[in-house]
């Protein structure tokens, strides 16, 4: 395929080694010299939820969190000021983990166990009614997707067998690492994949080590006092495993499992063996609930409950990655490990329990999470790559998270590999390290699903195209295109369609073919049975 450069194969069934067979001795020969790499990603948080401005440029927000490690991160390396993550989380881990687009995986929304479970996720927002009654609510219909994520090529057969349908077949990123000699771990939330699938289990994805990954997409506490969700009262598929050794200590969810992956470091750091650490904390996603070590600092500052709330878990994120970069530190790995810290989508913009004032918590970005407005996608990202890339350098250019497969694997040194999966994603290794002066990208979403009960035009139903300083928004339901230059309207007030036809339907053509190449799939109108057409076709 043109737009992949590395050649497709069909691998059919194979036999995954388990991590207890591997030959350690000889993964250390073959990984010599390569650099370790923790990617550090955070759960639906937003662009301004820091101290760090990404693009320079300090903002009200900023002034409301503590965040002197991320601060520290961002001084270190490069920061990012237009990184893109998808609206919701599976699509944006699922892109990382494959190198496709989420349009072209068909994974737009995140996982659920069947196509019209209420909630689309065990403990998700959409409480008791039907998937019918909320396609009711608007007269659209979502469309066919891929509700049950990624499964790995080793167990094509076997899905077969068992009649699933309604995922993508890949061959994952992590596997190469392991492949190649990593010791692949894997630290808190996974959610690539539907309950009961291949795919939900970290082990089939490539990692040697999983600490509480599962299909979850949050947890279900993050309390001790609640052993995490484990109680009669509140277990389902959220409550989060294999932390039984924290159970009424005290110890906030955020805090266990950065434990347990410093824990797991130990083994590859004694046995001088490269590793990819995969922290991936629930927080900040809901329940909102207070880590008690830092609430009081932020009802001292005169915010509310829920702001206080959430401040302390930005907090505690906080501290966990100061705790791994002191680990590095402490064990003299900082000179031969690259971090990358991120998050999966923009800030929950719609929730009640963060307290403020709702759907301006992402300001001056507009909307949050399930949007495809810029609160909803436009992520912070720093990168850390020892002699390579310039402290405290901030790049301009777009990236996606597709484009994190062929550069993990690029910084690990691996050059040829083959997928059964076309590759979307490009390397930003050359980003990184400042030899790229004219990167050119479209940023592409597509949203066509509703995310809560309650439709919301500026959140339900969208797809856009960034090209440049422009940005179209197709808002499905109402048919209707909207333009924005974001260089000079960050919050995306001034809509210029009328002003700027010409701009319109270049962007509108733009975005219209590459939704055709990778077959999008299109809600439709109840009223009418026709499926909604595309931006060019309007």
């Amino acid at each position: 395929m043109k737009n992949n450069p590395h050649r497709m194969i069909t691998l059919g069934s194979l036999t995954l080694m388990t991590p207890f067979l591997m030959n350690v001795t000889g993964m250390k020969a073959k990984a010599a010299k390569k650099p370790n790499i923790v990617f550090f990603l955070v759960d639906d948080y937003g662009w301004t939820d820091s101290e760090v401005a990404y693009d320079g440029h300090p903002y009200p927000n900023h002034q409301r969190f503590h965040t002197p490690n991320m601060a520290r991160m961002a001084q270190m390396g490069v920061r990012f000021s237009h990184a893109y993550a998808s609206p919701v989380s599976t699509p944006t881990r699922t892109s990382m983990m494959t190198g496709m687009n989420a349009v072209h995986s068909h994974i737009t929304n995140w996982t659920s166990m069947a196509k019209d479970e209420p909630s689309d996720a065990v403990g998700g927002t959409n409480g008791a009614m039907t998937y019918d009654q909320i396609a009711a609510s608007t007269g659209m219909d979502r469309p066919e997707w891929n509700y049950n994520g990624i499964c790995p090529v080793a167990f094509q057969k076997d899905s077969a067998e068992l009649k699933l349908n309604h995922l993508q077949y890949a061959t994952p990123m992590v596997q190469f690492l392991r492949d190649a000699g990593y010791y692949t771990i894997h630290v808190g939330k996974a959610h690539w994949a539907a309950a009961g699938t291949p795919g939900a289990s970290p082990l089939n994805m490539g990692f040697v080590v999983n600490i509480a990954g599962t299909s979850a997409g949050l947890p279900k506490s993050y309390l001790s006092e609640e052993n995490y969700g484990n109680t009669p009262e509140k277990w389902n598929l959220s409550a989060v495993q294999n932390l039984y050794e924290y159970y009424g200590s005290g110890v906030f969810l955020t805090e266990a499992i950065t434990r347990e992956a410093l824990k797991t470091l130990d083994f590859p750091v004694s046995h001088k063996q490269p590793f990819y650490l995969y922290l991936s904390h629930f927080a900040t996603h809901t329940p909102i609930q207070k880590d008690k070590r830092f609430f009081s600092r932020f009802k001292k500052m005169g915010q509310d409950d829920g702001q206080s709330k959430y401040a302390s878990m930005v907090e505690g994120v906080d501290k966990s990655l100061g705790d791994v970069l002191d680990y590095l530190k402490a064990h003299n790995l900082t000179d031969n490990t690259i971090i990358i810290f991120m998050a999966d989508n923009g800030g929950n913009a719609d929730v009640k329990s963060k307290g403020g004032i709702p759907h301006t918590q992402n300001a001056p970005l507009r909307e949050g999470k399930g949007s495809c407005y810029e609160g909803g996608i436009r992520v912070p990202m720093s990168v850390y790559w020892p002699g390579k890339t310039q402290a405290g350098r901030i790049i301009d250019a777009p990236i996606m998270p597709e484009d994190l497969f062929p550069t993990l694997l690029e910084m690990a040194g691996i050059k040829k590999y083959e997928t059964v999966q076309p590759i979307d994603g490009r390397s930003i290794v050359n980003l990184l390290q400042g030899k790229e002066s004219n990167w050119q990208r479209d940023v592409i979403f597509h949203y066509p699903h509703q995310w809560k009960p309650d439709y919301r035009v500026e959140v339900d139903f969208l797809s856009t195209i960034i090209r440049n300083d422009w940005k179209l928004v197709y808002v499905m339901k109402e048919r209707r295109l909207e333009l924005y230059n974001l260089k000079e309207d960050i919050g995306e007030t001034h809509d210029l369609s009328v002003s700027m036809p010409a701009k319109v339907k270049e962007l509108a053509k733009a975005l219209g073919d590459r939704l055709r190449l990778w077959k999008a799939s299109m809600p439709t109108d109840r009223t009418t049975g026709k499926v909604v057409p595309m931006p060019d076709e309007l």
